[in-house]
């Protein structure tokens, strides 16, 4: 893996995704996530997370606008992901959805579009609509969020296009191994979000040994284990200095031995809803 912030994983499609960028869930639409946006870009974050859901994509959009004119990038330069939410699921209203979405973010096309949640019937007619946008060249890579294996055999069993994003909720308590695995193996790339517990594992003894050892942080010591597992990583923060420490996680590696001590922290223990039973 390449040691800085730009470095890129290859999905199956070709199209070349950040290991690392922010995420933006329940950062308030206005001058917060605007603030957020512009600050990660500043600091070298090219891939940015949000989703219809989050009521925040117009702030989201207006900061990568900002963004851009103050850093001399270009759009072709990020990488910007969104979802269709649950009530949108369907062939003719995921569509609709895209183009709500992309209104919103004021951009002619988004990097990566995802199904939010794997809502039973319903998630099979949203996927032909996502194929659709890539077939027409609207999109350039879709995927799925918080999919189970078996979901991903149902998506897949009738799909003419295989997800190449799989977004879950990852972190040392709930480290998914066997979804891991079946990804690596279907060419999948699995991404985390949460993967700082939403703050509930800073406080863990064995995460603050192995911080201590290498002088990091324990935000910082999740997310290197993140991508030394191959998981794309997107942390949240509102604020500058946390988004830039966030980043520098590309200076240092951990031991096997040490991220086996995180893998052994495994509980299967969820901040969010369970894929399974999905009732939103």
């Amino acid at each position: 893996m390449t040691h800085n912030l730009q470095a890129t994983t290859t999905l199956s499609n070709g199209v070349q995704m950040p290991w690392f960028g922010l995420g933006v869930f329940k950062v308030e639409e206005g001058s917060a996530v605007v603030e957020s946006v512009k600050s990660a870009i500043r600091q070298g974050y090219r891939s940015i997370d949000t989703a219809a859901i989050y009521q925040n994509e117009s702030g989201v959009g207006q900061g990568i606008r900002e963004a851009l004119a103050e850093t001399g990038l270009n759009r072709k330069d990020l990488f910007v992901t969104s979802k269709v939410w649950n009530a949108d699921l369907g062939y003719d209203a995921t569509l609709a959805a895209y183009e709500t979405s992309l209104n919103k973010l004021g951009l002619d096309y988004l990097d990566l579009y995802l199904i939010h949640w794997p809502v039973k019937v319903k998630y099979k007619e949203a996927w032909r609509a996502l194929e659709t946008l890539y077939t027409d060249g609207r999109v350039k890579a879709i995927g799925v969020s918080n999919f189970q294996i078996h979901h991903l055999e149902d998506v897949m069993k009738d799909a003419a296009i295989k997800p190449m994003v799989n977004q879950v909720e990852y972190h040392p308590y709930l480290a998914q191994q066997e979804l891991l695995a079946f990804c690596k193996a279907q060419n999948i790339q699995m991404e985390a979000w949460s993967p700082l517990m939403q703050g509930q594992l800073l406080d863990n003894p064995v995460l603050q040994e192995i911080a201590d050892k290498y002088g990091k942080s324990v935000a910082q010591v999740i997310l290197r284990w993140d991508l030394q597992h191959g998981v794309v990583t997107i942390p949240k923060s509102t604020k500058e200095h946390r988004i830039i420490e966030n980043a520098a996680v590309f200076d240092f590696e951990l031991s096997a031995g040490d991220a086996a001590r995180i893998d052994g922290l495994n509980r299967n223990q969820r901040v969010g809803p369970d894929p399974d039973n999905i009732d939103f």
